[in-house]
């Protein structure tokens, strides 16, 4: 993995964030300008309309696109059918990715519904956080370091951090500016008036900087499954996290929070936490534990609302030999043996 600069920045048993998704080289201009050009379009024209209507239109254009793109529906079905223990192409399987994508078109509504700047609107979908025990979760950090809020595509996590930053906590969140830069700058406009400042995913000075500051940064953990991640089990099947998270921890000695948002009927949030994940070194057996905590976690939110999960990358490996290749890594790294990564 390199910087921009094309400088190696990790090597095996010293990892670095891994980029969100594997991709080569970022939209082409033209394919750029029209993407932000569509947002802007959109956002206006969702602005305008009655908010019922527009989460009607966007969550049925949601679950549209689940019906009509092949690759994208196929996704999605393994990785409800692992959720629900059912085949994928199970109908119940089918029912809940088709809520999941309706749930993504309201996500969709509601950001790009929010105005810029307007933090009481924001904080309003998140009535009860619980701004007290965070700071004190965030100021009790045993090893002197930050907070990492460990997250899921669950909910609405701009609104969240919002409401974080309106409480006076200074947080930032590392987003994926590898497609459409210039709409990576828009949204990074937006959310960053709400108090939330956005780290491009490469610009590992700066995120190492807000958790040497003791500041909070949010990490999303479930971008999709990648072979070089840290193995650990998820709804009882081998996959992977990134290394980012336990990795950025055990470096800055911030702790780790894994954070749950569940949409209530009324379209509020709540949010809420297991104990914070603290680790008493960078050996392989304490970065493997950490993640797998993480696992764990992300595992418990997605079970209690799963048509509010809207993660449609594949999310475990696609073959036996790969899940029993990372149960091999896993075993190694907690026996304390460096992660010697896919054999296969």
């Amino acid at each position: 993995m390199t910087a921009d600069g094309g400088r190696p920045i990790a090597a095996r048993g010293d990892r670095g964030l891994e980029a969100p998704h594997r991709r080569g080289s970022s939209s082409p201009r033209v394919v750029e300008r029209l993407a932000v050009a569509g947002y802007r379009t959109a956002r206006g024209v969702l602005r305008a309309m009655p908010a019922g209507v527009a989460r009607e239109v966007v969550g049925r254009s949601s679950q549209l696109s689940y019906l009509a793109w092949p690759t994208k529906r196929r996704w999605s079905n393994r990785n409800f059918g692992h959720v629900l223990g059912l085949a994928p192409d199970d109908r119940r399987v089918r029912a809940l990715a088709l809520q999941a994508y309706r749930g993504y078109g309201r996500y969709l509504v509601e950001l790009m519904r929010l105005p810029s700047g307007q933090t009481d609107e924001i904080a309003a979908l998140v009535p009860d956080l619980d701004a007290v025990e965070v700071k004190r979760l965030w100021r009790e950090a045993p090893n002197g370091g930050g907070l990492i809020f460990a997250v899921g595509h669950v909910g609405n996590n701009d609104a969240v951090a919002a409401a974080i930053a309106r409480h006076g906590m200074p947080i930032s969140a590392v987003a994926d500016d590898s497609s459409f830069p210039e709409l990576f700058a828009l949204l990074r406009r937006q959310r960053e008036s709400w108090g939330v400042k956005i780290i491009a995913w490469r610009n590992l000075r700066e995120i190492f900087s807000v958790l040497r500051r003791r500041e909070m940064l949010a990490l999303l953990v479930d971008w999709g499954y990648r072979s070089d991640g840290i193995p650990v089990r998820l709804f009882g099947a081998w996959t992977t996290l990134p290394a980012g998270p336990a990795t950025l921890a055990a470096k800055t000695g911030s702790r780790i929070l894994p954070i749950t948002i569940r949409r209530r009927p009324d379209g509020t949030f709540l949010v809420s936490w297991p104990a914070p994940i603290d680790l008493a070194s960078s050996d392989p057996a304490e970065l493997q534990r950490a993640t797998q905590a993480m696992a764990d976690a992300l595992s418990d939110t997605i079970a209690s609302a799963p048509e509010q999960w809207y993660s449609f990358k594949p999310i475990w490996p696609a073959t036996a030999a790969e899940a029993a290749d990372l149960e091999r890594r896993a075993l190694l790294m907690q026996g304390g043996q460096p992660d010697p990564g896919p054999s296969i």
